[in-house]
């Protein structure tokens, strides 16, 4: 298993944040991780990153459990791109060295060096994702989406087992949106990717080729399981508190309120 979490709770003072969550990550699989806001969706995303312990429970990530492993080798384990990871670059950083640091760990050149390799890399991931020709842009000077494009470039560039989005397509218009999700399409279907799970709060934002669903609700989980049988109008309505509809379009999917 990728990730195993065994009735893991989170608390903060007297409130519940996560509330006995059990969910197993296989590999070679790929969740979206679905609920309103205050669900619980971005602290069960830092368990998996490894950033944060259970108050109780046990969280093993990558076959180690959190608790009793370095987490300085586990880490670099992980990709993760997230609206706080994007906070800490500074706007000044060259696009290239933003996907470069990661190999480091850090947000910012320093007087660390790199290979021709880790460069080739860099610059290879950039293309992927349909940004190489902003490599000497400075990240402050990028639109929204190209700045999202540029974070999940440097979240894969160690290589890592296991990917994690937060909110990937948060604050992109229509045409960013679908930009990212084609890019998130293609990664997903690659056999050769790592492990992935995105947090999102729309079933719209659910690229295609992604396998499995986790919807939690008040910090437990509503539904797990294979995704058509996860993202139906009853499971979401239960979710989100409110009747929906809820549409397939091929491999994607959209939700609208009835009435």
């Amino acid at each position: 298993m990728v990730l195993e979490l065994s009735d893991v709770t989170v608390r903060r003072g007297s409130t519940t944040i996560l509330d006995t969550v059990t969910w197993r990550v296989a590999d070679g699989e790929r969740w979206v991780v679905l609920g309103p806001n205050g669900a619980g969706k971005t602290t069960l995303l830092q368990i998996a990153a490894a950033r944060m312990h259970p108050t109780s429970g046990t969280a093993v990530v990558l076959g180690e459990r959190l608790g009793a492993v370095d987490l300085f080798e586990l880490r670099p384990r992980i990709g993760v791109a997230s609206a706080a990871l994007a906070d800490r670059i500074a706007p000044g950083e060259r696009v290239l060295d933003v996907v470069l640091t990661a190999a480091y760990g850090m947000t910012g050149r320093w007087r660390e060096q790199y290979e021709a390799l880790d460069h080739e890399r860099a610059r290879v991931l950039l293309e992927v994702f349909g940004v190489a020709h902003l490599a000497e842009r400075t990240f402050g000077t990028l639109s929204e989406g190209e700045r999202k494009r540029t974070q999940i470039a440097r979240a894969l560039m160690t290589d890592p087992e296991l990917l994690l989005l937060d909110e990937p397509a948060a604050g992109l218009d229509l045409g960013g949106r679908e930009e990212l999700l084609g890019a998130l399409t293609e990664l997903a279907r690659d056999r050769r990717s790592p492990v992935m799970v995105l947090v999102t709060h729309h079933v719209e934002e659910v690229p295609a080729g992604f396998t499995h669903g986790l919807l939690l609700r008040e910090g437990r989980v509503a539904a797990s399981g294979r995704l058509e049988e996860v993202l139906t109008a009853e499971h979401l309505a239960a979710t989100f508190g409110l009747a929906l509809e809820v549409e397939r379009h091929g491999d994607r999917w959209s939700a609208r309120a009835l009435g």
